[in-house]
Order: structure tokens, then C-alpha cells, then sequence
């Protein structure tokens, strides 16, 4: 097998003494030009003449150290140095990050007052706030029948309050409760789910496995959806026109609680999770009630206890209805 190319060793030039600076003409009205290897010796020897006339004028020592000095540094120095370019800013990136921070933080901090927790004998979910009047807006299949134990946590409070049915309306999978006596309610800001549209940042706020006051964050991954929801406790299921999908995790406990933009404004009600076939949840695949259909139902629900004008498609924005 033929050597390698680092086995072969190339032929050295014999050692002899070192080529000096090649000067061109000096005229005595331009500086010397230096070329030929030697030019960083050369400017050290010019350099050393020039403090030799320059040390004739003044004291004899402190010139020599001067002298000396000058010579060593100009020996040692490169003999050419290429321009360093300035690091690029990393200031706008930097402020852009900080201002996407602060929205989200923003954001939570205008929604999550307005995020319960409900709790059943059978299990728990999670419900938005509709008015200071204590009205509370979540899915049907998180109270059941209604007559299983509600009770409501309040984002601020270290104990449940008592909660009665206001209503339910199964075919959109939609329910109002409400609490009593209850000072400092905190009504969320609804927005126009119509304009949403795919890629919108979105923040899916709930109670997932109990653990209160949580927020996963994603994107509107698809609007105008319509999805079928499996029979369940105290629900017969339903098919839900007009959803968002979404890819913020969406986990049980998580329905009935808000999705909300950074703005801050309330644009959907999370209900369900994509299941495979083996019937766990699919990451990154849930879905939402839009909030005008959530609205539309909810103040009807609270004015008279039912709904007679089911909205399914295309509902007016929050602004245009006879909101409680």
C-alpha cells in the first residue's frame, strides 16, 4: 500500500543568515518605502534611527530607555494587520425578545384573574368569568348534570365557593354556572374569534391535571374547523362547529377554560385534544370553541336558562351581542 502523504517529509533549505530589507531609494521629501520579508525588521531599524536623532537632543539615559522601548515594540509587531470588523449588534434581537416577553407576560396578567377552577365529585375542569355578577362560562361535559357537587376556585382565593347551574346547551358542549356573594370578580375581555387566523400566537389557560393557573403557549394551527367529541361523563357528545385548532397543549382539566390572544382578549373555549388510534392525546393537535359562538350561547344561557336562537356558524363578535 503506497505512503501516505504525511509519511513524506519535504526538503528543507539550508540554514544561512537571513535576508535583509530590501529599501528602495529614500528621497528626502516621502518616507522610505519597505518591501521584501525582511519589512518588520526594517521599520524596527528605521524606527531606532529616528529615536537615535531624535534621543542626540535630549537626556542621554532616559532616551536610550525610550530607544529601547521602541525598538522592541516595533520588532515584535505584525508586520501587516488586517481591519478588525465590529461584532454585529446583537441590541435589536436582543430588545425584540425582551418585548415578546413582556406581551406574553402582559397577556397573562390580564387573563388569568379570569380563569376558575370547577370542581365535581367526578372530576374538575376549568371556566371563564362572565360578569361581576358571578356568572361563569365553561363546557357542558365539566358539570355534568349539575347536580354532582360544583364548586368554583377562584384564581386568588385558597378555597372553593359553592356553584349552581345556570344552564347548559349539550349540542355545542357549552354550560353557565355561578357563584354568590363573591366580591372581586374579575370579567374577562372578549374578542372577535373571526378574526383570527393561522399562525396568531395563542395561550391556552386552565387548570390541566389539577395543577391551577397554568398556561401553554402555541399558534392557531387552523380555523373553521368542525370536529366530533366522544360521549363522556354527563355528556352525550357533540359535533362543534367552527372550532380553532390549536398547538397549545390542551390536557384534561383544561376545558372550559380560556384561549387567549396576546392581547389578552378571551378568542376560545378549549374543549378537546386530537386521540390517536390507540386513544392517547396527540401533542400539538386541540381544539377550541370560538369565543362568538361561546358568547352567543352564554347570554342566552343566562338571560333565560336555555337557548332559542343557536348560533353555528359565522356568529357576531362579542361587541354586537346583548352580552350580560
Amino acid at each position: 500500500m503506497p505512503p501516505n502523504r504525511s509519511d513524506h517529509t519535504l526538503p528543507l533549505r539550508p540554514p544561512g543568515p537571513p535576508r535583509p530589507p530590501v529599501l528602495t531609494e529614500v528621497d528626502p521629501a516621502r518616507p522610505p518605502v519597505l518591501t521584501g520579508p525582511g519589512r518588520a525588521l526594517a521599520v524596527a531599524v528605521l524606527l531606532a534611527a529616528a529615536l537615535a536623532g531624535c534621543g542626540a537632543a535630549g537626556s542621554g539615559s532616559g532616551s536610550a530607555v525610550a530607544r529601547a522601548s521602541a525598538v522592541s515594540a516595533a520588532a515584535t509587531a505584525p508586520a501587516s494587520a488586517a481591519p478588525v470588523a465590529p461584532a454585529a449588534s446583537v441590541a435589536p434581537a436582543a430588545s425584540a425578545l425582551a418585548d415578546e416577553e413582556s406581551a406574553f407576560v402582559a397577556a397573562i396578567a390580564r387573563v388569568l384573574p379570569s380563569v376558575v377552577e370547577i370542581r365535581t365529585r367526578s372530576g374538575l375542569g376549568s371556566g371563564v368569568v362572565l360578569d361581576a355578577r358571578g356568572d361563569i362560562l365553561t363546557n357542558a361535559h365539566v358539570v355534568g348534570d349539575g347536580t354532582d357537587g360544583l364548586q368554583v376556585l377562584l384564581s386568588a382565593s385558597a378555597a372553593p365557593v359553592p356553584a349552581s347551574l345556570v344552564g347548559v346547551y349539550r349540542p355545542d358542549d357549552l354550560a353557565v354556572i355561578k357563584v354568590s356573594g363573591v366580591p372581586g370578580l374579575r370579567p374577562a375581555v372578549f374578542g372577535d374569534s373571526a378574526k383570527l387566523v393561522a399562525g396568531d400566537v395563542v395561550l391556552a389557560i386552565g387548570n390541566p391535571l389539577g395543577l391551577n393557573s397554568s398556561v401553554t403557549e402555541g399558534i392557531v394551527s387552523a380555523v373553521g374547523r368542525t370536529v366530533s367529541e366522544p360521549a363522556g361523563h354527563g355528556s352525550p357528545g357533540a359535533t362543534l362547529p367552527d372550532t380553532i385548532q390549536t398547538s397549545a397543549a390542551i390536557n384534561p382539566g383544561n376545558s372550559g377554560g380560556a384561549l387567549a390572544t396576546l392581547d389578552g382578549e378571551v378568542v376560545g373555549i378549549p374543549t378537546l385534544a386530537a386521540t390517536g388510534q390507540a386513544g392517547g392525546a396527540v401533542p400539538g393537535i386541540g381544539f377550541a370553541i370560538s369565543s362568538n359562538i361561546a358568547l352567543s350561547i352564554a347570554s342566552q344561557l343566562v338571560a333565560a336558562g336555555r337557548v332559542a336562537n343557536p348560533c353555528t356558524d359565522r356568529c357576531p363578535a362579542a361587541g354586537a351581542q346583548d352580552h350580560p
